[in-house]
């Protein structure tokens, strides 16, 4: 009795996980055959499949929102800010770690408090300091507010790890000659590749898709990304459909490729801390 009542938890808990995995893939779905749509079949049935493939409009959106040029934007500033969210949280989560005292703890818990004070409420100071630093409609101002506003998290994530790494290993190479830069970088930085791939995706899944402080900070057309490069084809008064849709899908492919082959480290890096912390 007990084996079969498991057995019938498990097919109902299963049926479930099916329909939950069906409610979250149908705006996918939604996207693709209205992507491939023309503009008056969206708005007779934007549920029905396609009556025609009209593939030219991917070939339309990516001419009028200049894809090219906003997909090379998008590609740089994630790269640029992921890369150095990641070193410079990890360089000073560690330092912080293994030069343990009271104003090290302190900045610790300033680093956490900042990561419960909502975007909203800082966003007029946050694009002031970039005024006042002569870096607005910038790629470079861009970035300093990347770094200013997801460095608190990372460092807060490498913290705990970095605490599960044993000292014995880097005593040992100090031992046999390496100074504390050659410790970081050949010796604690490969250990936490776990953690660093985890936090890699989930700020490039951020950035990559992040419209409200691109918006806010770049003004040129040559500086859209491709969130600000979809925008465009929504009027006040007009919505292009049947050229947004595509864009979306020309937007959203890349990034969903990088997670589908990167998830596995944010397994690993889940995994490895509840593990070790």
């Amino acid at each position: 009795m007990e084996t079969k009542a498991k057995s019938r938890w498990n097919i109902a808990t299963e049926i479930i996980m099916v329909v939950i995995a069906f409610i979250f893939l149908a705006p996918f779905y939604f996207l693709f055959v209205n992507s491939v749509k023309s503009f008056g079949e969206i708005l007779s049935d934007a549920a029905s499949w396609p009556t025609k493939f009209s593939w030219a409009n991917y070939a339309k959106a990516w001419d009028l929102a200049r894809f090219s040029e906003a997909f090379v934007n998008s590609l740089t500033i994630t790269i640029i800010s992921v890369l150095l969210i990641s070193l410079i949280s990890a360089m000073a989560a560690y330092r912080m770690v293994r030069a343990d005292s009271k104003f090290n703890r302190v900045l610790l818990l300033l680093f956490v408090a900042a990561m419960v004070v909502p975007f909203q409420t800082i966003m007029i100071p946050v694009l002031k300091i970039v005024n006042v630093l002569g870096v607005n409609n910038s790629m470079i101002g861009l970035l300093i507010a990347y770094l200013g506003l997801n460095v608190p998290m990372a460092i807060f994530l490498f913290h705990g790890f970095i605490k599960s790494v044993p000292l014995e290993i880097e005593e040992a190479a100090t031992v046999d000659g390496c100074n504390p830069i050659t410790v970081f970088f050949r010796i604690v930085l490969p250990l936490l590749k776990p953690m660093l791939m985890t936090i890699i995706v989930l700020n490039a899944l951020g950035i990559w898709n992040d419209y409200l402080l691109p918006s806010l900070i770049l003004q040129s057309p040559n500086l859209r990304t491709i969130p600000l490069a979809t925008f465009s084809f929504f009027g006040q008064y007009t919505k292009q459909w049947d050229l947004a849709l595509p864009a979306l899908v020309l937007g959203i492919a890349p990034i969903i490729v990088f997670y589908l082959f990167m998830q596995r480290y944010i397994v690993e890096g889940i995994a490895a801390g509840s593990v070790k912390g």
